[in-house]
């Protein structure tokens, strides 16, 4: 039974006080769920945060003209019922005036995005978008959920993932409909299963239809029909896959991704009940092992399939390459099945919803109003250098051993002693891309000089601070990057083999984006559709939103007509270079922008085919410089590249989590009691999704907070399956 992990010999002061570092999506929802109502008089928490401003890997700033600058494309998806359930809270609990603050309510800064694509090559070796429409489904995202714990059940994403087979397989057959065998429902299911397995092959629609529809019917029954009868019959619907997909392989693009969908559902159900997956007390996990790709292909997937677009944006979704190499595609085949069931029959409202803002605006803001209205402290300009335990010696059988004290050199010393961290643009409160140095004691100074708090490179300080337990902390949340645990955390990863083992296996990966800002709307480019998230294009940057309407929350003089970002992973050394390196971080920009330039001149045109001038290179002259004044001399060319933002994500709290093969048992949980005092929060933790997204890093932090509080209760956090 678990039981409270914080130090309380010697505390001096009523309130236990929890010193959170981070301030990332986990490190502020644990902050939010130790200062809820019921708590309030029990907890004292005080965030410790690097350089000026929240947000970790989804920070954003607001730039030239009050342009939205982030870090890559962050969307929520319609499953992520932690992460609305938190979100709608702060809105309520904020209670912005609508007549003074446009973005007051949780429904104006999310909206439903259900138009999804991917970038297919054609059977004539041309790219072609492949758009779909997914239906609103009732309810919204963070209402509570119907049916429980059952929702979360391999069982029941079999029986969605049996229905959605059938579906499939009558649409396919659209075109050309031909009845069910007659009498057929009048029949026992024995009866059905053995008249179909004993045809040599399905050779028409109609008999397709029939398997699908008994496959439905045996696994909706549970596991104690005994669902291995299904698999002769999911064979059979296979081998029928592959030979229509065979047929229209080189003549029909829209049936050929029907049928490789088809080929890869029927691939996944039959992975399920051949490995047992439903009666398997690790349900998913059973299978963290396999490659998403080698798992599908053992269950019978074609590779015409296992090359689909459907599958590259699965690994473009999750930037599942190790080491950042494209070359080398990593994905657990358990967090890409618990990840795929969650999002398509899980999702409420929309499959995808976008922020109306950069998600520093819409999510960090509202948050830090919240908290510090609850009276949560910030420490800004505060890097941990190291978690300095107690002595091993020292501790007596039975103790567990905790964090003795916290070690920070602090970047900056706020005038007045506390930094006010945001600024209104027309009312909403918003992050700057830079801090406000006129706050700061030398700040001037220190712009001059160039300061880079955000840069692991960048080791200049004003002093150093040592934080001790008893005096000024009784419990510590950890929730920094993945990345940042070897250099923040060493005496524990020199000390203990289960954090040397996690830092070793559970890595994280830099990424690339940029965004563009053009004079010509997403027609005159050449897209013929509408606002679309697309994934699966060539690389070095293979996803890509249109993010036209953000631009009117910007400043404009003259509005841009069109916003695109891009992003995708980054090459990423086996180890971070040194802190002595610090012309690391340009370099690393400079090689994406060089990515950035060559990406526009010699694919944007296959996306946007009037986007390219008649050499097919791509007019750079569309692109629009917030800077640039009227009369003055405009810089022409592919330097006009330096008027936009691009970013190489290298610092190691930066690196996006990835969700490798064999690794989901290195994760250490946040209820973990190997330290009194320290829990870690972190979609790099065993959260019960185990994927770098949102929702897993909200997961984490409701668990750190439960890990000190014994809140919010376990049962209450959605999705979480592992107890």
């Amino acid at each position: 039974m678990y039981t409270l992990p914080v130090v309380t010999v010697g505390m001096r002061n009523p309130k236990v006080r929890v010193a959170i570092v981070g301030g990332g999506v986990s490190a502020l929802t644990a902050a939010f769920e130790l200062t809820q109502p019921h708590l309030r008089d029990q907890y004292e928490v005080t965030v410790y945060q690097l350089g000026w401003r929240l947000g970790g890997k989804g920070a954003s700033g607001r730039g030239p003209a009050d342009r939205i600058e982030e870090h890559g494309l962050h969307l929520l998806m319609g499953f992520y019922d932690n992460a609305f359930e938190m979100m709608r809270a702060t809105y309520r609990e904020l209670g912005r005036d609508p007549r003074k603050c446009h973005i007051a309510d949780w429904h104006d800064a999310f909206v439903p995005a259900n138009f999804v694509g991917l970038a297919d090559k054609t059977h004539s070796g041309e790219w072609s978008p492949w758009l779909a429409h997914f239906p609103a489904i009732p309810g919204e995202p963070g209402d509570p959920l119907p049916g429980g714990v059952e929702v979360f059940s391999v069982q029941n994403y079999l029986v969605r993932g049996a229905k959605l087979l059938t579906e499939l397989v009558a649409s396919a057959y659209r075109v050309s409909p031909e009845p069910v065998l007659a009498g057929s429902s009048s029949k026992s299911m024995n009866e059905r299963l053995g008249r179909i397995l004993g045809y040599g092959a399905l050779a028409t629609g109609a008999m397709v239809i029939e398997a699908a529809e008994l496959v439905k019917t045996i696994v909706a029954s549970g596991p104690a029909s005994g669902v291995n009868a299904v698999l002769p019959l999911l064979d059979k619907l296979g081998d029928a896959a592959r030979m229509r997909l065979h047929r229209v392989l080189a003549k029909d693009d829209g049936m050929r991704r029907l049928w490789e969908v088809i080929d890869l559902v029927l691939a996944i159900l039959r992975g399920i009940v051949r490995f047992g997956l439903v009666l398997e007390p690790r349900g998913f996990d059973a299978v963290d092992e396999y490659d998403w790709r080698e798992w599908l292909q053992i269950n019978g997937a074609s590779e015409t399939s296992l090359n689909s677009a459907f599958i590259r944006g699965i690994y473009n979704l999750a930037l599942a390459y190790r080491d950042g190499d494209e070359k080398q595609p990593a994905l657990s085949a358990a967090c890409a099945l618990r990840g795929s069931a969650r999002m398509f029959f899980g999702y409420r409202g929309a499959l995808f919803w976008r922020m109306t803002a950069g998600m520093g605006d819409i999510v960090f803001a509202p948050l830090y109003e919240v908290l510090v209205a609850r009276g949560v402290r910030f420490e800004f300009f505060h890097r941990l250098e190291n978690i300095k335990l107690s002595d091993a010696s020292r501790t007596r059988t039975g103790e567990r051993p905790h964090v003795e004290a916290l070690e920070f050199e602090v970047q900056a010393k706020p005038l007045g002693g506390t930094y006010h961290p945001l600024e209104p643009v027309r009312g909403l409160p918003c992050w700057p891309t830079e801090p406000d140095w006129k706050q700061l004691d030398g700040g001037e100074q220190k712009q001059t000089e160039n300061w880079q708090f955000e840069s692991f490179w960048d080791r200049r300080f004003v002093e150093k601070k040592t934080l001790h337990v008893v005096d000024d902390f009784d419990a510590v949340i950890l929730g920094v990057g993945v990345g940042a645990i070897p250099h923040v955390a060493r005496e524990i990863v020199a000390r203990d083999p289960r954090w040397r083992a996690m830092v070793k296996h559970v890595k994280g990966v830099a990424s690339q984006a940029f965004q563009l800002w053009m004079r010509a709307d997403m027609k005159q480019l050449g897209w013929r559709h509408g606002p679309v998230n697309l994934a699966a294009f060539a690389p070095p940057f293979e996803t890509w939103a249109d993010m036209r309407d953000l631009v009117a929350e910007e400043s404009w003089q003259d509005a841009p007509r069109s916003l695109a970002y891009f992003c995708s992973v980054l090459p990423t050394p086996s180890r971070v270079p040194p802190r002595e390196d610090t012309e690391y971080p340009a370099r690393r920009r400079e090689e994406v922008r060089n990515n950035v330039v060559h990406f526009l001149d010699h694919r944007i045109g296959q996306l946007w085919p009037y986007a390219t001038d008649e050499h097919g290179r791509f007019r750079w002259d569309e692109l629009m410089d917030a800077t640039e004044s009227e009369g003055e001399p405009r810089i022409v060319g592919s330097a006009r590249i330096s008027s936009q933002f691009y970013a190489a994500n290298v610092d190691p709290t930066g690196y996006y989590t990835l969700s490798l093969p064999g690794t989901s048992r290195y994760r250490i949980s946040p209820l973990d009691l190997t330290y009194d005092n320290l829990t870690i929060a972190g979609d790099w933790t065993s959260c019960g999704l185990n994927t770098g997204c949102i929702e897993a890093a909200v997961m984490s932090g409701r668990l750190a907070s439960h890990a000190i509080s014994l809140s919010p209760p376990l049962e209450s956090i959605a999705g979480y399956d592992h107890p």
